[in-house]
Order: structure tokens, then C-alpha cells, then sequence
């Protein structure tokens, strides 16, 4: 077995450990040993990425035979091309900071053994999910995720509310799930295989087929393409299918950098570009992928707008960041999809991780309204935000500009009416993430202390193990947009993916000769977002109170998230919430039980009452009783001899 196959399972090696002594070993050795773990894994792949990325030498380790049924066999195999090692980069990079600042951020839980087995085991599942080989072991790693990810946002099982909101993400989940696990079938029923190599070389074979699904006949590979699709909808938090993830805050604040920044939400667009040879002819898929991404991006934007929870602004973000990566996978421009995941990366966990320092500053306080004048209380946490929120806004020469720009410019460069759609959503949603990323810094940082006496004279800047973690993904922030656009997205792109990614129309050369304002009004606009915020939230204060009293309708259709939660609670939650009380009481309670067990227990303890009050204890009446037993049976006998 090959080295290499420990960077998936040096994190399940230091979950068992862990997870299951971690009484016996204590916190600090069960913390030591899931970092050490998650170190191994990182420089593993790092060697990984120089090899294959750039060194071109893709490989496959096949470790088992998993399933055998029939002439069905699968295998237990790691897939190490392009895609897996980009993936692995970020998957094992943030998960590696989150873990050593876990060390600091948690040393207060009393459950720390348990929080820091369940984040390695978490990186487990993500990791088998990109270097499957096949779509049954990427389905394992696709559940196994979500249930790791159940684990760490109702973590706090104490609470109610974290209770509820891991309830939730996993509800949700599973509605995309479905439309995955059909999407496998409906590709098993057409290749008779689940191998990528095999499918990916009969795509072509299948252009014009045709299938009937649900009273539907379609094209095969539209009806595929798009059943994988909304697995990943779910995963992705994409328009619809979003509502778990800002209920998905509840959870420690390293939870929310680890699932919402690079693994378990970059799970989706990581699925659509693996499946890229599938999705390439199937154009009515595509579509659909764009337009869901770009009004993801554009939804999510206008939320975080009003939004006062600083992880909950964080959270909408990310969302609205994913749309971004769909739509330029939508577009066929899976480099560039590929590319701002990486960056988002780095500067998104930056951001979740800093607002973790200042909550962990202000007392678990996450409310922006009760904070305020704290930048020079906490200076590092601070210029880690500003890093943070420069590269999500775009601004040059940010890791954020390089790849959010050939994103936007790659929907242009399609010259399609789905591409122009996105790209105005793009630019639209550009303004308004430097607007709410400078919300957030002048309501955390600035103007006058909003927080208690109390809280302020305790505020201080976090200890070193939370704090270098944010000094690597500040470098990432900064740098990786850089270094990766020759690779990602530039003249270097194609012997750099090889054969991981699949393209029949080439947005992204397209996209390096659109008109010089399409490339410049990204920057434009986010630029002015940070303008604006300055004079509605530091010079003119005032203005935000008055807008919301003017756009009253719009700012609370903004505030409670287009009532998605309200709606979804009137169609599907209350009406389940009454059907199956429904079959609980009357169906269960009254039929079946009332009938069934119930019922004959029921008969059964009347008639021995009616028996038992024959037992008088008078020996009279015994005789009597025997008396008219004999008669009966008398009068019987005669009766039958007559007969």
C-alpha cells in the first residue's frame, strides 16, 4: 500500500483515538494526537500536489475489492488526479488550522477529546469523498460527511437550538441526497457501471438517449446530470435547498470555518466538476447549474445585508460565494470554479476563525449591535478581518480578485442568455459583499463601545494557538490568487488539470478577451460597496436606521431571509408535524394498538375480572357451580344418544 494512502487515514487514526480514549489519554494527548494526525495528512499532500498537479503523474491506488455482485464489482480505490490534489490542498490545509486552533478556542469545553475526534473524523469522510474512484465510494464519503457534520453542529446537545439546527442540516441534506443517490441509479442504468473512468469514456456513446423518469422522457443525460445536481444543491447550500446553513452557526465557531469555509459546502462544486464529462453534453444541465448559482449568489448577498449575528453574516456569504463557483461551473468554466473555491479557502476561514477571536474576546458574544470600539483592544484579530474581508471583496491584488474576476468574466465571455444573467448577478453581488463585509468591520470594531463595562474591561487578544492559524490563511489570502492563476485559470491551466477536468466550449480563454470594462467593473463596484459602507456606517450613521424605515417591506424581506424558513414551515414542516401525529394517535395509538396488542390485552384482563368474581371463597357456591356442570353435561350426553 502506498504512503500515500495515509492521508486518508491518519485523521480516522486520530479520531478512533480520540473518540475512544480519550478519558484514558486525556485532552492534551487527544488533541496532540488528531494534530499530529492532520499535520501528516497535509504534508502528504503537499507532496501530492507537487507530483500530480505539477508533475502531471496522476495515479490511482486500488486498496480492495468493496462489492462484488454479480458481474457488479466495485473497488475500494484512491484517486489521486489534478481535482483530488487541489482538493486535498484545501481539505487538509484548513482542517489542519481548525484543529490547532481548536486547542485554544475550545480549552474551556469539557468535552475536548470528543469535539477534536469528531473534526478529524469529519476530515476523514471529506477526504474519501475526493479521492473516491467510483460514485458508490464517493456516496459513502457524501453521507459519512453529513453525519459528521450532524455531530459537530449539535455538538452542544445542551442546547435546544443546536439541537434543532443539526436536526435541520441533516433533514435538508437528505432531500438533496435523494435526487443524488436517483442520480447514481439513473447512471449505473445507463453505463451499467459507477466507475468514473468507464463513464467518463462511454459520455459520448449516450448523447441522444433517451429516458423516462417519472412520466418524463428526456435526454439520459440531462435527467443525470440533474439528479446529481440537486444532491449537490443540498450539500452547497444552494438556492432552495439552503435553509440549514445559517442554523448551522449553533455549533462551535472552528465547526463553522471547517464546514462552511472549504470542506463539507465545496462538496457540491467539487461533484460538478468531477462529473464535468457528464455535465459537458448534457447543456440544459448546465444552464440550470448557472441559474441556481447566480441567483444563489445574488439571495445570499442581499441577506447578509441585514444580518447581526457576525457568524450568521459570515455564513451568508459563503453561500453567496458558492453561487459564484456554480455559475462559473454552469458556464464550463470549471477552472475558475475550481479556483475561487481555493482561494475562498483561505480567506473564508480567516473570517470565520477572526470572528471566533473576537467572540471569544467579547464573552461568546456574536451580536455586532453590542459591539463596537474594540480594533485597538485586539489589533492582530482586526488586520486578520481587514485581510480577510479585502480578499472576499475583491480588492486588488487579493487572492478574492483573481479568481472572483474570471469567474464574472468567464459568465460574460459565454455569450449566453444564462451567462449574461450570472454575470449581472455577479456584479451585482460583488457591491453588495464589500458593502456587508465593511458592515461588519465598522459595527465590530469601530464607533463607540456598544458592549458592557464589564465585557470591555476583559476583552483581549487570543493566545498564540488561535492565533497562528489565522497568520497561515492570512498568507493564503493574500498570496494564493497570485500563484494560482497561471495554473487554475492561465496559459499553464491545461497541462495543470489534465485529464481531471473535461471542456468542450472553453469559457476561460474566452473569458481573457472580454471588453476591458467587463474586466474592470468587478473592482469598480466592489470598491464603491466599501465607499458606501464608510458613509452609512462611520460619517452618516443615521442612514441605515433610515433606510429601513423607508424600505420597510424590502429590509424585512431581506431581514427574515425571503421567509424560505416561514414558507417551508407552512408546506412541508407543519402539515408532516400533523400527519404524523395523525397516524401516531389514530393510526398507531387507536387502530393498531387499540385493535392489536392493546385491544386483546384489554379483552383478556376484563374477562379474568368477569372470571374472578366467580372465585367467591364460599363452598356453597363451588358446589353449586359443580352442580350445574354436571347437569350440562348430562343433559348433553342424553341429548346425544337420542341423536
Amino acid at each position: 500500500m502506498s504512503i500515500y494512502a495515509l492521508i486518508v487515514l491518519l485523521p480516522l487514526i486520530g479520531a478512533f483515538i480520540a473518540g475512544f480514549f480519550g478519558r484514558s489519554i486525556g485532552d492534551r494527548a487527544s488533541q496532540i494526537v488528531t494534530c499530529a494526525g492532520m499535520a501528516g495528512a497535509l504534508i502528504l499532500s503537499i507532496m501530492v500536489f507537487v507530483q500530480v498537479a505539477l508533475g502531471g503523474d496522476a495515479f490511482t491506488i486500488r486498496l480492495f475489492t468493496w462489492v462484488i455482485s454479480g458481474d457488479f464489482v466495485v473497488d475500494w480505490a484512491l484517486r489521486f488526479d489534478t481535482l483530488t490534489a487541489v482538493m486535498l490542498i484545501v481539505v487538509n490545509g484548513v482542517s489542519t488550522m481548525v484543529h490547532v486552533y481548536s486547542i485554544g478556542y475550545m480549552s474551556h469545553d469539557d468535552a475536548k477529546p470528543r469535539f477534536m475526534a469528531y473534526l478529524s473524523l469529519f476530515t476523514f469522510f471529506m477526504l474519501m469523498l475526493v479521492t473516491a474512484d467510483n460514485l458508490l465510494q464517493l456516496f459513502f464519503g457524501w453521507e459519512g460527511v453529513g453525519l459528521a457534520s450532524y455531530l459537530l453542529i449539535g455538538f452542544w446537545y445542551h442546547k435546544d437550538s443546536a439541537n434543532a439546527a443539526a436536526m435541520k442540516a441533516f433533514i435538508v441534506n437528505r432531500v438533496g441526497d435523494v435526487g443524488f443517490a436517483l442520480g447514481i441509479m439513473a447512471i449505473f442504468f445507463l453505463f451499467g457501471t459507477v466507475s468514473f473512468d468507464e463513464i467518463f469514456a462511454r459520455a459520448p456513446e449516450m448523447v441522444g438517449q433517451q429516458f423516462s423518469f417519472i412520466g418524463i422522457e428526456a435526454d439520459a443525460l440531462t435527467i443525470a446530470a440533474i439528479l446529481l445536481f440537486i444532491g449537490a444543491m443540498g450539500k452547497s447550500a444552494q438556492f432552495m435547498l439552503h435553509t440549514w446553513l445559517p442554523d448551522a452557526m449553533e455549533g462551535p465557531t472552528p465547526v463553522s470555518a471547517l464546514i462552511h469555509a472549504a470542506t463539507m459546502v465545496t462538496a457540491g462544486v467539487f461533484l460538478v466538476c468531477r462529473m464535468s464529462p457528464l455535465f459537458e453534453y448534457a447543456p440544459l444541465a448546465l444552464d440550470i447549474v448557472a441559474f441556481v448559482g447566480a441567483t444563489t449568489a445574488i439571495f445570499a448577498a442581499t441577506v447578509g445585508l441585514t444580518q447581526f449575528d457576525i457568524k450568521r453574516v459570515i455564513a451568508y456569504s459563503t453561500c453567496s460565494q458558492l453561487g459564484y463557483m456554480f455559475f462559473a461551473a454552469g458556464v464550463s468554466a470549471y477552472g475558475a470554479a475550481m479556483f475561487h473555491l481555493f482561494t475562498h479557502a483561505f480567506f473564508k476561514a480567516l473570517l470565520f476563525l477572526g470572528a471566533g477571536a473576537v467572540i471569544h474576546a467579547m464573552s461568546d458574544e456574536q451580536d455586532m449591535r453590542k459591539m463596537g470600539g474594540i480594533w485597538k483592544k485586539i489589533p492582530i484579530t482586526y488586520a486578520m478581518m481587514w485581510i480577510g474581508s479585502l480578499a472576499l471583496a475583491g480588492v486588488p491584488f487579493f487572492a478574492g480578485m483573481y479568481s472572483k474576476d474570471i469567474v464574472i468574466e468567464a459568465a460574460y465571455a459565454a455569450h449566453s442568455t444564462i451567462g449574461q444573467y450570472a454575470f449581472w448577478m455577479g456584479v451585482i453581488a460583488a457591491f453588495l459583499t464589500a458593502f456587508y463585509s465593511w458592515r461588519l468591520i465598522i459595527m465590530t470594531f469601530h464607533g463607540k463601545p456598544r458592549a458592557s463595562a464589564e465585557v470591555m474591561s476583559h476583552i483581549h487578544e487570543s493566545p498564540n494557538v488561535m492565533l497562528i492559524p489565522l497568520y497561515v490563511l492570512a498568507v493564503g489570502a493574500v498570496f494564493s490568487g497570485y500563484l494560482g492563476y497561471g495554473y487554475f485559470v492561465g496559459d499553464e491551466r491545461e497541462a495543470f488539470w489534465g485529464a481531471s477536468l473535461f471542456v468542450l466550449n472553453d469559457t476561460i480563454e474566452a473569458a481573457h478577451h472580454v471588453p476591458l470594462w467587463v474586466k474592470l467593473l468587478p473592482i469598480v463596484v466592489g470598491l464603491v460597496g466599501i465607499g458606501f459602507a464608510y458613509v452609512c456606517y462611520m460619517f452618516f450613521p443615521i442612514i441605515p436606521a433610515i433606510s429601513s424605515s423607508l424600505f420597510g417591506p424590502i429590509y424585512r424581506f431581506f431581514y427574515n431571509k425571503w421567509y424560505f424558513d416561514e414558507l417551508y414551515d407552512r408546506i412541508f414542516v407543519k402539515p408532516s408535524l400533523y400527519l404524523g401525529f395523525g397516524f401516531w394517535k389514530a393510526g398507531d395509538g387507536n387502530l393498531i394498538d387499540g385493535v392489536g396488542p392493546d385491544g386483546v390485552a384489554g379483552l383478556t384482563k376484563d374477562l379474568s375480572g368477569w372470571v374472578s368474581r366467580l372465585q367467591s371463597g364460599y363452598l356453597y357456591h363451588y358446589a353449586f357451580v359443580m352442580l350445574v356442570g354436571v347437569v350440562i353435561f348430562i343433559t348433553w350426553y342424553l341429548l346425544t344418544l337420542a341423536g
